[in-house]
């Protein structure tokens, strides 16, 4: 009977951890493609101020070889508001929602040589949540396996006072 209340404790854990993940990019778009000197790729989002006071967005560039990458955030009016030279393979910054609108992240490349770049932008997720469904999970999975291995430190030690 402990083994299957430890098992579905490792279950609900795994579980959380799905549910974690899915809340923590509730509202991020994500997009991917190639970039060369003549091919941006553009992922666009829509943020209300009043609901998302800070964005957030993230870049990673495959194979990255120098600073040949930017990134750069439009606001609705279409003026920039963000510009980023990408220093490594992978950036994440935050900016200020300030009009509601469609928020662009463009990615460019000034290498005529195509690379492959994946990139997100949305609202930034809320740490509260994150933090209460990633302790869940954590506890659920820690409790879990600790059953079990009290388990079976439990099992050997009665196997060899019968033996």
């Amino acid at each position: 009977m402990f083994i299957v209340i430890f098992g579905i404790l490792i279950v609900a854990g795994f579980a959380t951890t799905i549910v974690e993940n899915q809340i923590t990019l509730e509202g991020i778009i994500q997009g991917n493609g190639k970039v060369n000197s003549s091919e941006i790729v553009t992922i666009s989002v829509n943020l209300d101020k009043n609901e998302t006071p800070i964005g957030v967005f993230a870049v990673e560039v495959m194979e990255f070889k120098g600073n040949t990458f930017s990134a750069k955030i439009l606001d609705p009016s279409g003026i920039e508001i963000i510009s980023e030279i990408i220093n490594e393979d992978v950036i994440e910054q935050e900016f200020k929602v300030l009009d509601s609108g469609n928020y662009d992240l463009i990615i460019e490349s000034l290498n005529d040589k195509e690379s492959y770049v994946a990139g997100a932008i949305g609202p930034l997720p809320d740490a509260d949540k994150k933090l209460i469904i990633a302790s869940s999970s954590l506890f659920c999975l820690s409790i879990g396996m600790g059953g079990f291995v009290i388990l079976a430190i439990y099992e050997i030690i009665n196997k060899r006072k019968s033996v």
